[in-house]
């Protein structure tokens, strides 16, 4: 035992020479070949996570593009760039730049469209920086975050209502294309009782951003929000990026003691692009073609959301997440679920009969809602969702007349309040309504007596 005690001594001493030795410093190298989007370098002596800047000196055709370091092999480099790589050329320097993992933060975002870079997209001057903070920001430690005990008001009547949300929760809003998510979000940008409102347009259709801004978002809106977008077309490292740099946004305005509402369409999105990234470096694939990192990169970027300790502020988090062909186990939703503190489907069935929001509540969950509600409104919510799954079952047979009254009594409850029901759950894009007033509804439709059948 004592010869144990003194090796495990002895290698603690190693261990701390070792991290006392200063650092090696950067060394430039050169580039070797491209590989589809990767590019490799010899010579190059940079940390993983470092940019570097790749400079073509080429006299006809000049180019400088910025990459990032996101592996090595032996004496190789892999660096995946983040803009356009036309241009380069074999040889060409690979610069170590230094103090790039900073970024600028001030109150002058609110209002601003900005890239996964931070650069102004509106036209605006470049955001003034009143301080510069990391990209990846310091982890709380969970013990010491303050729970989820207080209901959030998004001014959407169903949610509110019978999926209530508390502050500082995470959700997923899992749904197909073409089901109304962007609409959704929309609403909630401007119903949600938040001090500052925090977007993230990663991976989605140029035409989309621009239609989010002006039409969904609108002037009025705007003011209290910061959108950061990077359409599909951008390099996939750029749209990685983005997604962490709306988190680190709403990390600032939470440390300010602002209660923040963050929405990312889409997570699904960010970890196409962390698969691209991925396969390209030569990560094999696990999971339907997507690599181990994916999976880990998940919910290091979900955790970051939530309560700060005590007296501090919170980012209550949204996540769209895409369900390839309506498949609820496709492997991001399933992974996606797992970290989320809940997760709200929508359904296809729903919009095509102009049902808005298409929210299922059948299949969709509240985790933290038994935490920030009454144990009154907490029984209507299930007695609610009760009666509307009785009647989506009992469907097929009351659309033929098959259904017999008297055979059962709740479902002859569901169908005489089915009307009731169906126009509470729907609501108009430009309709808000208050989380008092959505529960008041909710116990009148559950408590209304029922009809006599003569």
């Amino acid at each position: 035992m004592k010869l144990e005690r003194t090796a495990i001594a002895t290698r603690l001493e190693a261990y701390k020479s070792a991290i006392s030795l200063p650092q090696q410093p950067p060394v430039e190298g050169r580039l070797l070949r491209m590989v589809g989007l990767t590019l490799e370098a010899k010579g190059l002596r940079a940390a993983v996570g470092s940019r570097c800047m790749v400079i073509n000196a080429d006299t006809h055709n000049p180019v400088e593009v910025e990459a990032e370091v996101m592996g090595f092999a032996g004496d190789k480099v892999f660096l995946m760039p983040v803009g356009n790589v036309e241009g380069v050329a074999p040889g060409a320097r690979v610069v170590p730049m230094a103090g790039t993992d900073m970024v600028p933060m001030s109150n002058s975002m609110l209002g601003r469209v900005l890239d996964g870079a931070g650069r102004p997209l509106d036209g605006g001057p470049r955001i003034r920086a009143d301080a510069w903070v990391p990209m990846i920001g310091p982890a709380i430690n969970p013990l010491l975050r303050n729970p989820i005990c207080e209901p959030l008001d998004v001014g959407l009547r169903c949610i509110n209502s019978t999926l209530t949300v508390g502050r500082g929760q995470r959700i997923g809003l899992f749904a197909g294309t073409g089901v109304g998510k962007s609409v959704l979000l929309g609403m909630m940008t401007r119903f949600t009782k938040a001090d500052v409102v925090v977007v993230g347009l990663i991976g989605e259709r140029g035409r989309e951003v621009k239609e989010f801004i002006e039409d969904i978002l609108g002037e009025d809106d705007i003011k209290r929000a910061v959108v950061v977008a990077s359409p599909a077309d951008d390099a996939p490292l750029l749209r990685l990026r983005a997604a962490m740099y709306c988190t680190r946004i709403a990390e600032y305005f939470r440390d300010q003691n602002l209660n923040v509402l963050l929405l990312m369409d889409s997570l699904t999105r960010y970890a196409q692009a962390q698969r691209e990234i991925a396969l390209a470096i030569g990560e094999p694939p696990a999971t339907k073609g997507y690599p181990p990192s994916v999976f880990a990169k998940l919910p290091a970027l979900v955790e970051r959301a939530g309560n700060a300790e005590p007296g501090g502020g919170s980012i209550t988090a949204f996540y769209t997440v895409l369900s390839e062909g309506d498949d609820q186990q496709d492997p991001i939703a399933d992974a996606a679920r797992g970290v989320l503190d809940g997760h709200f489907v929508l359904s296809r069935t729903l919009a095509e009969e102009g049902h808005y929001p298409a929210i299922d509540i059948s299949a969709s969950v509240s985790r933290v809602m038994p935490q920030v509600t009454s144990p009154e409104h907490l029984k209507n919510a299930q007695r609610f969702k009760q009666l509307w799954t009785r009647y989506q079952q009992s469907r097929d047979l009351i659309s033929v007349g098959a259904y017999v009254p008297g055979g059962d009594p709740d479902t002859d409850l569901a169908i005489e309040r089915f009307p009731v029901m169906s126009d509470f759950l729907r609501q108009d894009l430009n309709e808000s309504e208050d989380l008092a007033a959505s529960i008041e509804r909710l116990a009148n439709i559950v408590a209304a007596p029922q009809q006599s059948k003569g």
